[in-house]
């Protein structure tokens, strides 16, 4: 790898992601390694090689500001401050999770960090990033919103329907989109006319900015100027992140339509493996990196425990959060 040395590279901020990117690689491990024995139920969706997106966008948000996911949130959800034990815990079912066991990995939601909800529905988050925005901007209020979804999203409705509305209003909104190359199992460049996402958003008069999305540091200073843009009253932006999911759609996809090979060489690429070598370049030791990525796994475990141990939800509550007349079954009664 050439040398990466950057004369005015702020170690201590870049260690901060680095840690941010453990938490979130040794979350989704621990949360792998769950399901396969059978404690996590559903489908779970790792960003397990995408975390500088996740570590370098959120790390530029104040805590009152705004995110919505997709199907892939777990690290986005980290990143924004949510706890990674009531995070587990939701992955387990359990009363303690995020939505009390409710909503599971794909509607993890916590609205004390401003993490307003992963989605299973490819591009819906985008509406709804686009709807907390206007809201924010009728209230005269200078959070940001930040919207995170992947490049197959491009080629559905609400993506043209919410950058048309986000710039028609000029809403505080940041469009991420994680370009990892695949709309589920297929190609996306297979499916998709143009030259790509950032171009349909060029096209409707939002500014695009294309980043190396497993470069924490490249994303970290691009949110950081387009951010304060946003924040200034500069309309939406969009910021479209190249990367490359190292395992498969699901956790339970073996990802057979890509070769050994070309995974072996996005290794090469693996966001943390980078993070690390920049690190060391500058000054941080390999034994504080190890004891960093050792602190992480750790947490996680007792993530893992806490939520083994926690209670499953109250029966009695299960209509709780879905209509405020109750039980379906007993309205007009």
């Amino acid at each position: 790898m050439a040398d990466q040395r950057r004369a005015n590279i702020d170690a201590e901020r870049l260690l901060a992601h680095y840690r941010t990117m453990s938490r979130i690689r040794a979350f989704e491990e621990a949360a792998e390694a769950a399901q396969k024995a059978g404690e996590v139920k559903g489908a779970i969706h790792l960003s397990i090689g995408q975390e500088a997106i996740a570590a370098g966008v959120c790390g530029n948000l104040a805590r009152e500001d705004l995110i919505a996911s997709n199907h892939r949130g777990h690290g986005h959800t980290l990143a924004k401050g949510a706890s990674s034990a009531a995070m587990m815990a939701e992955l387990f079912g359990r009363a303690t999770g995020t939505c009390q066991g409710k909503g599971g990995s794909m509607h993890i939601a916590d609205f004390t960090i401003g993490m307003l909800g992963a989605n299973g529905v490819v591009g819906a988050g985008i509406l709804i990033a686009v709807g907390a925005a206007q809201g924010v901007k009728l209230r005269g209020e200078g959070r940001v919103v930040a919207c995170f979804f992947g490049d197959g999203a491009m080629n559905r409705g609400p993506f043209l329907e919410g950058l048309n509305w986000a710039k028609i209003y000029e809403l505080p909104v940041l469009f991420v989109c994680e370009d990892n190359g695949f709309a589920a199992t297929t190609r996306t460049a297979t499916l998709s006319a143009g030259p790509g996402p950032e171009a349909r958003a060029q096209s409707l008069g939002i500014p695009a900015t294309i980043v190396d999305g497993n470069d924490v540091a490249a994303v970290d200073a691009t949110a950081q100027e387009l951010i304060g843009r946003i924040r200034a009253g500069k309309g939406p932006h969009f910021l479209l992140a190249r990367t490359y999911r190292l395992k498969g759609h699901t956790a339970h996809d073996a990802a057979a339509y890509r070769s050994a090979e070309e995974v072996a060489a996005k290794q090469e690429e693996d966001p943390l493996k980078r993070c690390a070598e920049l690190l060391r370049l500058n000054g941080i030791g390999a034994e504080r990196l190890a004891a960093v990525a050792a602190e992480a796994r750790a947490e996680m475990a007792g993530a893992v425990a806490e939520a083994r141990g926690a209670a499953w939800p109250r029966r009695d509550l299960a209509w709780a959060d879905v209509q405020d007349v109750g039980a379906p079954q007993e309205a007009g009664r």
